[in-house]
């Protein structure tokens, strides 16, 4: 289904004023054919229920918005642009998702009983023909709730994305799909899963996250932007075919799920602790080295290999002790 667009004149105000004036002459001939001609009265009195049909077909369109016109279910075109048109009164203006809301996360309750990734509310009550289902052409963010996926190692990792999109094809999102709304909370749902299971949370050693064979080191974490674009790539190949355009993708939200974050904020408190001791006892070897050196070659003082041991025991000790050290004063001779 290819978009046609109609070039349709914004001649709405001329056939409202037509069909007005046309309404008053009819009457002001009903008035006169009750007193002069019963056949004037009659032909008043048609005129007066027909003149009314054409308002049927006027259709006020705002900027970015467009309307899908359909004539006995023949797709006849799109009419886009603002304006007040005039088209054929009989036609109609199709859009499924018009009653479709696509819930931001956290609008209602914190987003603490969303567990989907929109809250879809829909109404199923029937609208007159008639009425004007306009289709917005404006870019629309879809801020999806909290969702719990698997990262690539198995550890729960709860995430959110926000997902900016617009309708490009009107014909495609109306025909193609049953209602392109839900079509894009789904191919979200589906993407963010398909993508977060690829990377661990954070940096793991012999994980390939790009596919080409080779670890690397991809994360949730420490590459979004890598992510939140192949997020938004996934999404853009599904729904294409619907007449949609993902222009950006950002994640919005990211942390292990509550089960296990007390968990891995002790492992990493841990390798905290780890990379900090390493660093403390490699500065300390550095300065003993230093201070034997500078104890040889000043020749202040000539240890043989028990005393230099001790020595290096002691300086261990003090550099790389938690506490401050208690000195103890030898007034005795050194051997």
């Amino acid at each position: 289904m290819e978009e046609k667009i109609l070039s349709t004149r914004k001649n709405g105000m001329l056939v409202l004023l037509g069909c007005i004036l046309l309404e008053l002459l009819a009457i002001v001939a009903f008035i006169y054919g009750i007193a002069v001609n019963l056949a004037i009265m009659v032909i008043a009195l048609v005129v007066m229920c027909v003149a009314w049909i054409p308002l049927l077909g006027l259709r006020v369109l705002k900027p970015e918005e467009a309307l899908v016109v359909t004539l006995f279910g023949d797709y006849k075109g799109t009419l886009k642009g603002p304006g007040f048109y005039a088209i054929n009164p009989f036609s109609v203006s199709v859009n499924p998702a018009k009653k479709t809301r696509l819930g931001q996360s956290g609008d209602v309750d914190g987003g603490a009983k969303s567990k989907s990734l929109v809250s879809l509310i829909s109404s199923n009550q029937q609208e007159p023909a008639f009425t004007s289902n306009v289709i917005s052409l404006k870019i629309m963010t879809l801020n999806n709730s909290r969702q719990k996926v698997n990262d690539v190692l198995g550890n729960p990792v709860e995430i959110g994305v926000a997902v900016m999109w617009k309708v490009v094809d009107t014909a495609k999102a109306v025909f193609t799909v049953d209602n392109y709304k839900e079509y894009l909370s789904l191919q979200c749902d589906t993407a963010v899963r398909n993508i977060v299971k690829i990377y661990p949370y954070d940096i793991a050693p012999n994980v390939d996250t790009t596919g080409d064979g080779q670890a690397d080191d991809g994360s949730l974490r420490g590459s979004t932007e890598v992510v939140a674009g192949r997020i938004r790539e996934e999404i853009q190949s599904k729904v294409r075919q619907a007449g949609l355009e993902i222009l950006d993708a950002r994640i919005t939200y990211l942390a292990y799920a509550p089960e296990i974050a007390a968990v891995m904020l002790q492992r990493q408190q841990a390798s905290a602790v780890i990379d900090a001791r390493k660093m403390i006892v490699d500065g300390a070897v550095g300065m003993v080295q230093m201070a034997l050196d500078k104890l040889s070659s000043e020749e202040i003082v000539d240890l043989d290999d028990e005393r230099k041991a001790a020595m290096v025991s002691n300086l261990l000790v003090v550099l790389c002790g938690n506490h401050d050290t208690q000195p103890v004063i030898n007034s005795g001779s050194l051997y």
